[in-house]
């Protein structure tokens, strides 16, 4: 069933995704070399709980994974691009770091995630972060009243194959309201003119993530992170949307998104 919410439902959210966007930043610059992935998902509980709000992670159990999720976060490394369990792991020069997570705020959900590159980074892996990053935004721009969920698939994958990316369509965006996934799925790769039409009301997760030399994945022994088959890199970027009146509404929108990525001090490798 596909909830459609009211201008103030929206607004509701739009704090939720205020606080997420928020706090992904922050956590985009406490991630560096040599600290600790659990130093980040102690960080985000510590904030989750100052703010009064719940982990829609926590306890996580779909049909694939063994046994329930106990994090907040996702923090996948290098070929690690989805679900990635947080552990003891002190980053390293030049890692891939996604960082991935949902909250609700007083009955409201929302959810994003970002890639980011710590320390020297290589230029083929800030073209891939670059690459979801702007499928996302062409995702987003897609997203207005009387398209259809092909056409954000259709932008989303017109860009992966514009960047030399292929395009792995078992796991995609997804509805998000009331919880973390509801209806419709919402693929990284489709043609336009296809699936439901888009009706101001609906709020959305659309989550282009890349693999740089495949479109397999296979999942580690956890039954939860996900790899790319071959050891490539990956990446993967993630914003919650509101379909309106007047177009794409992005709910987590983070400070200084807009200065366009990669590594944590925004600086490429040399050479």
């Amino acid at each position: 069933m596909i909830e459609l919410k009211s201008a103030e439902e929206i607004d509701r959210m739009a704090v939720t995704g205020r606080f997420v966007g928020e706090l992904l930043a922050e956590l985009r610059e406490v991630a560096d070399v040599g600290v600790d992935l659990m130093d980040l998902e102690h960080h985000a509980r510590r904030r989750i709980k100052e703010r009064g709000a719940a982990s829609c992670y926590w306890d996580y159990a779909p049909s694939f994974g063994r046994g329930p999720f106990r994090n907040v976060l996702c923090l996948s490394v290098n070929d690690a691009v989805l679900h990635g369990l947080p552990h003891r792991y002190a980053l390293r020069d030049g890692d891939l770091l996604s960082i991935d997570m949902a909250v609700g705020v007083d009955g409201w959900v929302a959810d994003s995630a970002l890639s980011v590159v710590v320390g020297t980074a290589d230029p083929d892996d800030l073209k891939l972060i670059e690459a979801t990053e702007v499928a996302l935004e062409a995702g987003i721009d897609a997203a207005r009243p009387g398209s259809q969920i092909g056409d954000i698939s259709a932008a989303i994958g017109e860009v992966a194959r514009r960047y030399g990316y292929e395009v792995n369509n078992e796991f995609g965006g997804h509805g998000i309201g009331r919880t973390m996934h509801e209806a419709p799925h919402v693929p990284n790769d489709g043609r336009s003119g296809r699936g439901m039409r888009l009706r101001p009301g609906l709020t959305i997760a659309i989550e282009p993530w890349f693999c740089r030399g495949t479109d397999k994945i296979r999942f580690d022994r956890d039954g939860w992170t996900i790899r790319s088959a071959d050891g490539s890199r990956t990446a993967h970027s993630e914003h919650t949307v509101a379909i309106t009146e007047a177009g794409p509404r992005v709910l987590t929108r983070r400070p200084g998104h807009e200065a366009r990525p990669g590594n944590r001090s925004g600086q490429a490798a040399a050479g």
